[in-house]
């Protein structure tokens, strides 16, 4: 029986996924694909079906355990932020040569305007790269439909699939028609050989590379992918509109503005599933005089469709300037590039003081930096060098602590190679999930080189920045610091709070001046997850 319920995209792909015989969902936490996971750990029928859903440390470990259970037979979901493919695509790359037994979805959820990213990178490329299919969803119903169509598709072809989503979709609402659950898969573990030795790799590239036909007739005839023409306006006055995954409703949107007759010089082809069908683009270009690529994210379809045309066809989008090169799309960008006049729009208002984040109120993080702030001022040439979470905003005012933020684990990587340059006093701050995430081998390397840095593991007991989820290392660090070979004398634990601030800053200074690797432990829990556990125990 359909039902039809409200829900976000992330929501629409979780319950697609359950519905279409999930067995496990692996991930490591990142907006905008956080909710995906959650989503999935609290829905009665996951609970029910015993479907896994415990966070990974990282993306890599994430890839790897999906493809295990895909190994076994059974059908799971892999789940990250953008930035986190680049973690895992080590398992990526090297799944589209293994191939998979059940059928395994790899969901990115890029980020275009970087609304809490550090760049906006997409995803499409790496399914290029790895030589595999890739389905983008215009809607959250799409979103829901894809998830069963993704599985039987990597099942079908024995390969994994990449569902790209992007921001905008992954955080809005659409009503969304949803269908009886079927079963999950009975246990079937692989007879073939997944040994990636060069003998063997050889003979499954070639094998991967003999589906890339039936991959691109497989989008052609794609339910996702349609073409709509117009029949009432010769060629020569009509445009054609390659319009990709949510950029689609933004180009629906700007054709209902115009007059009927304007509607009629449109033809559109809609693209939600890959490798793109070159014989659709070239009927495209044949039924009209140019081309709009509309596409959310990097130019990866402009740049193919001006590859299939050639130079003497008229292609425009991002790379051109009729759409902005970066950020995210908008109806309204998308209906300038296309020429709708749009009604005049309110200025914005002028010196208007702008209001960065901050830490919240009574979070440990800030006694961390006040702390440190005021040891490093006894130190000119002190640098700082951060790492990805809330703790971030030490960059910004009143602390300014922070000298760079990179990527997952760059701090204590950054901060050795500094010292290694004879930088003094070099100095990491890393969270508690990023350090398990990434940091534990950078510490192993300033340990096995005796380098001379402060590591401060701000530990707040949770995954702060992305809501609160469980962190991996959670009352294991001291341990993990000395099991990677830091001095015991020197893995220090203290408790960030005012009252503490005497303690914490000679602390500090105390293992600044030690020549060799420290690590000190901040812990207090997070102050949202604290009150959130307090109104827990108030209703039990």
């Amino acid at each position: 029986m359909m039902e039809k319920k409200l829900l976000l995209g992330d929501e629409a792909i979780a319950l697609g996924a359950i519905h279409a015989g999930l067995s496990g969902v692996y991930a490591y936490p990142g907006t905008p694909s956080t909710e995906i996971t959650e989503f999935i750990q609290h829905h009665p029928l996951a609970k029910e079906r015993g479907i896994h859903s415990r966070w990974c440390t990282n993306e890599k470990t994430a890839m790897e355990a999906a493809l295990g259970m895909s190994y076994a037979g059974k059908r799971a979901l892999v789940c990250m932020k953008h930035v986190g493919m680049n973690v895992c695509a080590d398992a990526f790359i090297n799944s589209a040569i293994t191939g998979v037994q059940g059928g395994l979805v790899v969901l990115a959820a890029d980020d275009p305007s970087m609304h809490s990213s550090q760049n906006e990178q997409d995803s499409r490329f790496y399914g290029k790269f790895a030589l595999l299919p890739v389905f983008e969803p215009s809607d959250q119903q799409e979103a829901y439909d894809m998830m069963e169509v993704a599985f039987d598709y990597s099942e079908a072809i024995k390969e994994p699939v990449l569902l790209r989503v992007v921001t905008r979709l992954a955080h809005s609402r659409a009503g969304v028609m949803v269908k009886e659950p079927r079963e999950q898969n009975a246990l079937h573990i692989s007879t073939d050989a997944w040994v990636l030795l060069p003998g063997i790799a050889r003979k499954k590239y070639d094998a991967l590379i003999g589906k890339q036909a039936d991959m691109i007739q497989a989008s052609h005839r794609s339910p996702f992918n349609r073409s709509e023409y117009s029949e009432t306006v010769p060629t020569v006055e009509k445009t054609g509109i390659v319009a990709c995954g949510i950029g689609y409703n933004y180009v629906k949107e700007a054709i209902a503005q115009l007059p009927l007759e304007k509607q009629a010089c449109y033809n559109i082809e809609k693209v939600s599933q890959y490798p793109l069908s070159e014989e659709r683009i070239r009927q495209l270009a044949h039924e009209s005089a140019k081309i709009l690529v509309v596409e959310d994210g990097q130019p990866v379809v402009e740049e193919a469709v001006k590859g299939m045309l050639g130079t003497d066809y008229p292609v425009t989008g991002r790379l051109t300037g009729t759409l902005p090169r970066t950020g995210e799309l908008t109806p309204d960008c998308v209906a300038v590039a296309m020429g709708v006049d749009l009604p005049a729009i309110l200025p914005v208002a002028k010196n208007l003081a702008a209001r960065p984040p901050q830490l919240c109120q009574g979070c440990g993080h800030r006694d961390v930096y006040a702390a440190l702030n005021k040891v490093a001022a006894d130190y000119p040439d002190h640098r700082i060098f951060g790492d990805i979470g809330c703790y971030t905003l030490g960059a910004l005012p009143p602390y300014k602590a922070l000298s760079s933020c990179v990527d997952m684990g760059a701090s204590i990587t950054m901060a050795k190679g500094a010292a290694d340059a004879g930088l003094f006093p070099a100095i990491a701050v890393i969270g508690d999930s990023t350090f398990t995430h990434s940091g534990m081998t950078g510490l192993l390397d300033a340990v096995n080189d005796g380098s001379n840095i402060t590591v401060i593991i701000s530990d707040n007991l949770t995954t702060g920045m992305t809501g609160g989820q469980d962190s991996a290392g959670t009352n294991k660090f001291e341990a993990i610091c000395i099991g990677l070979g830091v001095d015991p004398a020197h893995v220090r634990v203290v408790v960030p709070l005012p009252k503490n601030m005497e303690e914490i800053t000679r602390t500090i200074k105390e293992e600044i001046e030690y020549n060799g690797v420290s690590v000190i432990i901040p812990r207090r829990e997070c102050i949202q997850t604290a009150a959130r556990h307090a109104r827990e125990r108030k209703k039990n």
